[in-house]
């Protein structure tokens, strides 16, 4: 099946320097999304708002297994990126297998970096990369008890008081 809106980094990387020439500010952020939530939806929202296209990069089923362990994640690579296609504020999506985010950023070359607030300025991979080249980094408000762990945990609880 093919997903909207995703793309590899090839065709990507062209559809970038088209926008880019045309002047178009290009927001770029990542993350496993694993059980879409109101967090995910506000933080996405957010980041669209920055510029004038959001790629939004997934972590691959492998890299969330490593990052968030054997029981991650939830929902399988496509059934995320297909979730995530069905968000307007969304405009591209590729997916990722390294640990971190930092070489994806070196070939996209985003104007805008974005990560949760949960980050720490100098923490936040690509950041300075992205500042280097002119763009900046920007920390977006999470919403307080809205993550996938949380929602894992509550369901949980839930089932041992059955």
């Amino acid at each position: 099946m093919k997903i909207d809106k995703y793309m590899d980094l090839a065709e990507l990387q062209k559809e970038i320097k088209t926008l880019q020439s045309e002047g178009k500010k290009l927001v770029f952020t990542n993350g496993c999304f694993d059980l879409l939530h109101v967090g995910h939806v506000r933080y996405l929202k957010a980041a669209r708002n920055l510029g004038d296209r959001l790629i939004v990069a997934v972590n691959s089923d492998q890299s969330v297994q490593t990052l968030k362990g054997p029981k991650r994640p939830i929902v399988p690579e496509a059934e995320r990126l297909e979730v995530l296609s069905a968000l307007s504020c969304i405009d591209y999506l590729i997916l990722f297998s390294d640990l971190t985010p930092a070489q994806l950023i070196v070939d996209l070359v985003p104007d805008i970096l974005v990560k949760g607030a949960d980050w720490a300025h100098k923490d936040i991979v690509g950041g300075d990369f992205v500042e280097q080249r002119g763009g900046k980094v920007v920390r977006i408000a999470l919403v307080d008890g809205a993550s996938t762990t949380s929602i894992i945990e509550r369901i949980e609880r839930r089932l041992r008081r059955r």
